[in-house]
């Protein structure tokens, strides 16, 4: 029988505890700077606590979304670059919670890793931090999971969930869209966190290729790829704001347009968009270039700018897209709601 103690035997597995506790140290003001009314207490304990404010809502529902940032990791492992991977994460959730009209409230995390550094980890969880604070959302607790021999030592997997609220009488799911409703679209900050598989393949990712300058993009390839996943939440939010009657929401993730518009129609009509309304950003000429990638499977798998689209009533059309401007946002007019089964068509490919 083995005369090591239990925490010999574990640091000997590879696991080093006294780095976990360095890293809940290193995190712990970064958590509390996301606090909004709500949070209770702080972290440490087995369950985050949040008390939501329901009044003045007939019928409060809570809605919920989980994602994570899929391969584009790589390019942060790559870079070492750890600081904006965590505004992926929680613009992965929140992007998708408020198409249903809901307002995040709180964020919780998961990270798993071959090796607990936690610096690297201080620098994950600013990434999530910042996203939570332009989601207006409290990160309320999370885990870090150091899984030698799982994961090489220098990466990590990094996921999480959120929950939302919305009174059930202001639920955004399309049931009063109609024929010649306009669809606003909210430009993307770029790639976000989809397609990273096609993208590392077809560029020939690797330490190398990250740091070639393009003029078309004033930056590196890499800066380019690893830029985080614009938040759309308070850009809809804006929207309700100022009295604008959003009818659906898509959240243009994987899949692109083909996938993901007909999500927010209903049965009977189509989503039309007309492809010279917004600008294509220069990464998907890029991407599609060096992919020889056809045109149309460009649309179904990636944003190509447009990482948001709403459909508002056609005249609020021009106001909405004023609204969203003030904001903050990029937004176009791109195109109107029709009868039709396919539900989107995509014009001028």
């Amino acid at each position: 029988m083995s005369n090591l103690s239990k925490s010999d035997s574990y640091a000997a597995a590879g696991v080093d505890v006294t780095a976990g506790y360095e890293a809940v140290n290193r995190i712990k003001p970064l958590v509390a700077s996301t606090n909004i009314p709500g949070v209770l207490g702080g972290l440490g304990g087995f369950g985050g606590l949040f008390a939501p404010d329901v009044s003045g809502m007939k019928k409060p529902v809570l809605v919920s979304g989980t994602d994570g940032v899929g391969t584009k990791l790589k390019l942060a492992f790559l870079m070492d670059k750890h600081d904006t991977v965590g505004i992926d994460c929680v613009a992965m959730c929140v992007n998708d919670v408020v198409c249903g009209g809901a307002s995040p409230l709180f964020f919780l995390d998961y990270i798993a890793c071959g090796k607990n550094d936690p610096a690297r980890i201080e620098q994950i969880v600013k990434g999530i931090t910042d996203g939570c604070k332009q989601a207006g959302c409290a990160l309320i607790g999370g885990e870090t999971a150091e899984m030698p021999g799982f994961y090489p030592v220098d990466e990590y997997d990094l996921a999480g969930f959120t929950v939302g609220l919305v009174d059930y009488d202001n639920i955004i799911d399309g049931k009063s869209l109609q024929e010649g409703d306009a669809l606003i679209g909210l430009a993307s900050s770029g790639v976000h966190s989809n397609g990273f598989s096609l993208v590392r393949k077809v560029l020939g990712i690797n330490e190398e290729t990250v740091k070639v300058y393009y003029d078309e993009l004033g930056c590196t390839l890499g800066e380019a790829l690893l830029t985080p996943t614009r938040i759309y939440v308070k850009a809809i939010q804006a929207l309700l704001n100022g009295g604008i009657a959003v009818k659906a929401v898509s959240h243009i993730t994987g899949g692109g347009f083909y996938e993901n518009v007909p999500r927010m129609m209903t049965e009977g009509l189509c989503a039309r968009i007309q492809l010279d309304t917004f600008p294509k950003l220069p990464i998907f000429d890029i991407i599609q270039k060096d992919g020889n990638i056809p045109i149309r499977d460009m649309y179904n798998t990636f944003n190509m700018g447009i990482g948001m689209i709403a459909a508002v009533p056609a005249e609020q059309a021009e106001q909405a897209v004023s609204l969203l401007n003030a904001a903050g946002e990029q937004a176009y007019c791109i195109g109107s709601v029709v009868k039709g089964t396919d539900g989107v068509e995509v014009l001028g490919l």
